[in-house]
């Protein structure tokens, strides 16, 4: 009797050791180790993952440590890159301590720029963020019944995602990002028109001071029935057709797509980028000028001219300047 005695509280302490050796063990993972714990995971799933991965020592030890403190765990995707035993690892998973993913979303980035920023981020690949992008056009229909995809409302910005949102929350979140910024700027009307232009303002000059005037130019040729001229429409026409080669080129000008402004007068039929909140503002607001050209000066702003003779002498120096000369 006094042995088996003796024999259970030596298990009991083999057992307590084994446990006291599982959770207070640190570990550590060699390198950085991303784990990605999805939702809807079992909490015994998550302690034999964490186990594979060299992330904990003993994945029983992990399951006591659940049964113990009841904790719900976060999904997500979490980074290990230092050593941590049980209890620390539990902690930050019923915390949420998960890794995101930073996309910095430049202003007059188009939706095959953003699918190569996602892809690149390692949130999924760019066809599948083209997909939604190019196809789900009635996440904006209320506000613009005329869009045929999500091009012009995909909201630059700086945007953090997980691995555990798929690529609809993604394109929901600019999307969600563009109504918050139309509310704000007052833009409820006129929505397609605006964000075109927008669009066309945005990609024709960086400097913020310029917006109202370029707006002001395409807004009056439009009034006069004049072709816009618009290189960027050129070449998004290119790669709507997946020709775009780096430049214009002939080809390009003549090209039949209706996003040649050289072509066709006026608007293209939708925005050719995701225009920011100045671009947006200008063509809701465009100066009061009498100007019809512009080029550029080679420092990062524009000429503008009211007559065909001075743009002339404006596109002169410009290719002078280009010339170094």
């Amino acid at each position: 009797m006094k042995f088996l005695f003796k024999l259970m509280v030596l298990l009991a302490l083999v057992a307590t050791a084994y446990i006291a050796y599982g959770l207070l063990r640190s570990v550590d993972p060699g390198a950085q180790r991303f784990v990605l714990l999805r939702p809807g995971s079992s909490t015994r799933h998550i302690a034999h993952e964490l186990k594979d991965q060299g992330v904990i020592a003993s994945w029983p030890a992990f399951l006591l440590v659940h049964y113990w403190k009841a904790r719900p765990l976060k999904a997500g995707e979490y980074l290990f890159d230092r050593r941590a035993n049980a209890l620390e690892v539990y902690e930050r998973l019923a915390r949420g301590d998960s890794y995101v993913h930073t996309v910095v979303i430049p202003e007059g980035y188009n939706i095959y720029d953003i699918s190569t920023a996602i892809q690149s981020a390692g949130l999924g690949s760019a066809a599948d963020f083209l997909k939604f992008a190019r196809n789900d056009a009635t996440l904006i229909s209320d506000l613009d019944p005329a869009a045929k995809s999500l091009e012009g409302y995909l909201f630059p910005d700086t945007y953090r995602f997980t691995r555990t949102q798929d690529m609809q929350d993604i394109v929901l979140s600019m999307v969600h990002r563009f109504r918050q910024e139309a509310k704000q700027i007052g833009l409820s009307s006129d929505v397609h028109r605006v964000v075109t232009m927008a669009s066309i303002v945005e990609k024709e000059t960086g400097a913020p001071e310029e917006r109202p005037l370029v707006a002001s130019v395409y807004y009056d040729r439009m009034q006069k029935g004049m072709a816009f001229d618009a290189d960027p429409t050129v070449i998004y026409a290119a790669l709507l057709e997946g020709r775009y080669r780096g430049t214009i080129y002939q080809s390009d000008l003549q090209s039949t797509s209706p996003y040649n402004t050289y072509k066709y007068p006026g608007l293209p039929p939708g925005p050719i980028a995701n225009p920011g909140r100045d671009a947006l503002l200008a063509a809701m607001h465009p100066a009061h000028s009498n100007y019809l050209f512009f080029v550029s000066d080679n420092n990062g702003h524009h000429r503008f001219a009211v007559t065909m003779a001075e743009h002339n002498k404006n596109v002169a120096a410009y290719r002078r300047a280009a010339n170094g000369r």
